[in-house]
Order: structure tokens, then C-alpha cells, then sequence
């Protein structure tokens, strides 16, 4: 995806742009500094994703939005606000931004909204025939209570991704992908490929473990 992050703070928009540069996917990331520069940015380029602070110097954001959809109807728009009056809110709704941070914004909450857009982005990409699934991934996304839906990359499998998580979980030193392929019952070439997508994901991390003899290992703890 390509994001444009609206925000007139040099230092938050900074915190974001390299906050997205950690999300595989996205490919390019600018950032304007008024409601009317980020007007003329989405003119020059295609967005996909909008990160737009309502109170910019020159106009609120959220009354640019419908400018902001009639130069590209997909836009899919994160409205950021310190702003915590009900109307701010029904209005973000009725106007069909994605999300709604309140400022100060936790970090993780910040990645899940982008995780958010980046998942309706591959719906709206895909082929094919609907069915329930796919709808309520795409219309109801976070709202859907209990296991988070998700499209998996193609060689990943749910269930086999659960068991993964469940032995990292009872290991808080790390595993190698080879002992987690043993727990499981599955190759070290697939347990590796799960635990590489566990990383790009953000669910986990590597680290390098050091022998006296031999290289090094990578290990995977749960993040």
C-alpha cells in the first residue's frame, strides 16, 4: 500500500512514517502538513490509506474527507484526534473513515488499525466469489469478538499457526525452528516459514543465540 500520513506535528509525523516503515506491504510513504497540501498530494499520487490528524492549521481533517474520497473513492481513511466530544466521533462514522485513535495513541493500537486497512486492502484486491467470511472480514474486521479473522499468506494454515504459537508461548527463552518442527510434527523448513510470518506480523521476534561451537541459531520468542 501507499500512505499518506496528514499530520502538521514534524515529530509525530516522523514517530508514524517510521512506525510504517516496519509493516511489509507498504511500499511508499509521504506526509503533508495541512488539510489543503494533503489535498494537492492525493491529486499527484494514488493513496491507499490515509493517516489524517483532524486538527490541522488550516482546516479540520475530517471536514476534507469527502474532498479527499472524490480524488480516490478506495482511500481507506485512519482519522487521529485529541478530540473527545461524541459529534467528532459520529461524524468520523457517518462519513466511513476505518478507524478512530484518540491522541495520545498507543503504539499498538496504531498497528492494529494499520494491520486493519491492510487486510480490507487485499479483500478489495481479490478475485472471485464472496461468501460470509470474506464479507465479515471486510465490514465488521476488529468488531468480530472472540478469534481475529484474518487472510493467511498462501502456506500458512490456521490451526498449524495456533499449535506454533502454543509451544513458543510455554518456551520464554526461545525456540529454534527445528525444535519447534519437533513439538509439532513438522518439518524445519515449515516451522521456519511459520515462525518467519509470526515476525512479520509483529507476534514475534528473533534473536541470535551463540555456541562455543558452530553458528550461531536463530531463536523465536513470542513478542
Amino acid at each position: 500500500m501507499n500512505v499518506l500520513v496528514a499530520e502538521d506535528d514534524y515529530r509525530v509525523a516522523d514517530i508514524h512514517c517510521q512506525y510504517l516503515e516496519r509493516f511489509q506491504g507498504i511500499h511508499y510513504i509521504d506526509r503533508a502538513a495541512t488539510a489543503y497540501e494533503t489535498l494537492s498530494k492525493l491529486k499527484e499520487h494514488s493513496f491507499d490509506l490515509l493517516l489524517l490528524d483532524v486538527y490541522l492549521p488550516d482546516e479540520l481533517g475530517i471536514n476534507m474527507i469527502e474532498s479527499y474520497k472524490k480524488e480516490n473513492v478506495s482511500l481507506q481513511i485512519i482519522l487521529i484526534t485529541a478530540a473527545t466530544d461524541m459529534k467528532m466521533l459520529k461524524q468520523a462514522y457517518f462519513t466511513g473513515v476505518i478507524d478512530y485513535l484518540i491522541k495520545p495513541i498507543a503504539l499498538d493500537r496504531l498497528a492494529d488499525a494499520i494491520k486493519k486497512a491492510m487486510n480490507n486492502d487485499k479483500i478489495i484486491h481479490t478475485d472471485g466469489q464472496v461468501n460470509q467470511q470474506l464479507a465479515d472480514q471486510l465490514f465488521r474486521g476488529k468488531q468480530l469478538y472472540g478469534e481475529k479473522q484474518h487472510l493467511y499468506p498462501k502456506g500458512i494454515d490456521k490451526l498449524t499457526l495456533r499449535k506454533i504459537k502454543e509451544v513458543l508461548n510455554n518456551q520464554s527463552e526461545g525456540m529454534t525452528a527445528d525444535s519447534v518442527g519437533k513439538n509439532i510434527g513438522v518439518s524445519r523448513t515449515t516451522a521456519r516459514r511459520y515462525l518467519e510470518y509470526l515476525i512479520s506480523v509483529e507476534q514475534a521476534k528473533a534473536e541470535l543465540e551463540y555456541g562455543i561451537v558452530g553458528r550461531p541459531e536463530r531463536k523465536y520468542v513470542l513478542v
